[in-house]
């Protein structure tokens, strides 16, 4: 099981990743689109990631918007593979 980060390391993290809020026990970031199939679009596309990482975001599409939220459950809190998951959403 991933370790829960400090919210010292969890400040830190956030610092790198300027898009990104905390939102209780999670990371959240909002993404904007053109339109629905766009927004779609990009949530098929963190369908690869996530399997890979064996990491899953809870995900919220509202026509062009899609809000990601990134927590590491059996962990209870944010742990390092929200920030690394976070991390390559950022490329996508």
């Amino acid at each position: 099981m991933a370790t829960r980060l400090t919210d010292t390391e969890i400040q830190a993290q956030l610092s790198q990743f300027s898009e990104w809020s905390q939102v209780d026990n999670k990371i959240q970031r909002l993404f904007k689109f053109k339109n629905f199939v766009e927004a779609v679009d990009f949530v098929n596309q963190l369908v690869e990631p996530a399997e890979a990482a064996d990491h899953h975001p809870d995900i919220e599409i509202s026509y062009n918007k899609v809000t990601v939220n990134l927590t590491t459950h059996d962990a209870g809190g944010l742990t390092q593979k929200d920030f690394d998951l976070a991390g390559t959403f950022n490329q996508l």
